[in-house]
């Protein structure tokens, strides 16, 4: 028994350290001088710590308007995946109707597409309704309930839930729309903020989605606004990477801020979901 804990341990530190590699060796890069780069080598403790590398690199971008930019867009996704997904999950849970199992299927099977294979149908849609250049393409499918994972995660856990309590509340005289919000979301929470979160870090990190939609300048997200940032930093010496780590050190803050937070929730849904 001994044995399998050490293995077990191992095998988590081993885990913890590759996960976290990419993470400690972005915040070291962002903290070292331009000239340190240039001689190369492993340091992974700065030997002269640079902190002005993030003043200086958020000067030359306009990282406020992008961050605002990309709040907005992730906290408008994440109130419409979950005013569309969770109704649709309790139904698909819950309430008994012809041909649910193959429509539940029809869903699933959107998961299998890549956004490339539909991205010219969609773009030809939202420009048919002057949408295009605005953020509505990032936000609108969000609240129509395309997000499949999402009805998913939250249809298997709400198929968890006691079936005696909701059939006590409907003796009660209370109605599906009630029961749903009264009783069933908050014994959800776990899976609830399960979904919010990948929402949140799908919006976030969402690239593909404001390159094909957006065209101001004053609109980019952060992503993009990065990615401007490390084209546009280049010298004849090299691109200066202490400052792009510094900016993408602030960026992925949020997220890890967030997981922080929900992070008791957020394995209690992955845990229990899926269990019956």
């Amino acid at each position: 028994m001994r044995s399998k804990y050490i293995v077990a341990l191992v095998i988590t530190l081993v885990g913890l350290v590759v996960c976290l590699t990419p993470l400690v060796w972005m915040v070291s890069t962002s903290l070292k001088p331009f000239d340190d780069l240039l001689k190369g080598g492993l340091e992974i403790v700065p030997s002269r710590p640079r902190p002005a590398n993030y003043s200086e690199a958020l000067s030359n971008f306009d990282f406020l308007r992008s961050f605002w930019n990309s709040s907005l867009v992730a906290i408008l996704t994440v109130l419409g995946t979950l005013a569309s997904s969770i109704p649709a999950a309790y139904a698909f849970a819950r309430l008994k109707a012809r041909g649910a199992s193959l429509v539940f299927t029809g869903l699933l099977a959107t998961m299998m597409l890549p956004g490339q294979i539909t991205i010219i149908p969609v773009f030809k849609l939202f420009a048919s309704l002057g949408m295009i250049d605005t953020y509505a393409p990032l936000v609108l499918p969000a609240w129509l309930g395309t997000n499949a994972f999402g009805i998913f995660l939250l249809r298997q856990f709400f198929k968890t839930l006691p079936e005696e309590t909701m059939e006590a509340a409907r003796l009660d005289g209370a109605h599906e729309g009630l029961i749903l919000w009264k009783i069933a979301v908050p014994l959800a929470k776990p899976a609830v903020v399960t979904v919010a979160v990948f929402a949140f870090l799908g919006s976030w990190n969402d690239l593909w989605g404001p390159l094909v939609y957006l065209h101001r300048q004053e609109l980019m997200t952060l992503p993009v606004a990065l990615v401007d940032f490390v084209g546009g930093a280049a010298t004849v010496q090299g691109t200066p990477w202490n400052l792009v780590m510094a900016a993408a050190v602030v960026t992925v803050l949020p997220s890890i801020i967030i997981f922080a937070l929900c992070q008791k929730s957020f394995v209690a849904g992955i845990a229990n979901t899926g269990m019956k």
